[in-house]
């Protein structure tokens, strides 16, 4: 069983093993892009909270939306673009942006030569579904509460 953690800094969590849960051809689409999932650390279940770190030409998701899940941004370092329905918002270090379920699909890029890096919180509701307006996929939370991929006929990847 692994070592309980009281605390850390966030910069040295270990990065997600597995760099992308897209299948490919997406999940090379995120090179560049290293997650430190800060809240499977503590045993969290209800809400995840990623440390994201963009380099330079980088994407932080396909352009996307959540069904059920609400997400929260806070820029630390770096000033990434916010890409959302409704346009585009060169973001700074402290500054926010709330995306609710259902509402505006959203990703961030990384146009500058220097590294972003964001914490991102979101919630685990159940029955959670992500469609991505730009792309022919689509996905689900299962009942393992992890994502299945589909093409958006829903045949599989």
């Amino acid at each position: 069983m692994p070592e309980k953690i009281a605390a850390l800094y966030a910069s040295d969590a270990p990065p997600r093993i597995k760099p992308s849960n897209y299948p490919e051809p997406f999940a090379s689409l995120m090179a560049g892009r290293v997650k430190r999932p800060l809240g499977d650390l503590f045993g969290l279940s209800n809400f995840g909270v990623n440390l994201t770190s963009l380099s330079p030409g980088s994407v932080s998701a396909l352009h996307h939306r959540h069904s059920r899940q609400d997400e929260f941004i806070y820029v630390i370092d770096g000033e990434p673009t916010l890409l959302t329905d409704e346009g585009e918002i060169q973001l700074k270090p402290g500054m926010v942006a709330g995306f609710a379920a259902s509402g505006t699909a959203h990703h961030l890029e990384n146009r500058t030569d220097k590294t972003c890096v964001v914490l991102e919180v979101g919630d685990r509701s159940e029955g959670d579904e992500v469609s991505y307006p730009s792309d022919d996929i689509a996905a689900v939370r299962g009942d393992d509460g992890k994502w299945h991929f589909t093409h958006k006929d829903g045949t599989p990847y």
